[in-house]
């Protein structure tokens, strides 16, 4: 998966499954881009994206989710609720303004 930390005044962290990067996907009047201009970051493992969302979610930082694997990821990092989680196309995904 890759993660993104983007720097502003409330860091926004950016994390996808490689397999639905540059991909969009749309369901009636919603719509899921995951932009490679914005969420392709450093490939990590599961275990290392869960460590930096940890880390991030204690900075105040907001999240952006998509992906099977990205979305299970932040539940193990107690970053989002099964409940939180949206989807389109199939696809899961979150956003977190924690």
């Amino acid at each position: 998966m890759f993660i993104k930390v983007i720097k502003s005044y409330r860091d926004v962290v950016a994390v996808c499954d490689a397999s639905i990067l540059g991909k969009k996907f749309g369901a009636g009047i919603s719509q899921l881009d995951v932009k490679e201009s914005f969420y392709k970051g450093e490939m990590v493992s599961e275990e290392k994206a869960i460590e930096i969302m940890k880390k991030m979610a204690a900075e105040d930082a907001t999240f952006n989710i998509a992906g099977e694997k990205s979305v299970s990821a932040a539940i193990k990092a107690g970053v989002i609720s099964k409940e939180s989680i949206g989807k389109i196309q199939g696809i899961p995904f979150a956003l977190v303004l924690l």
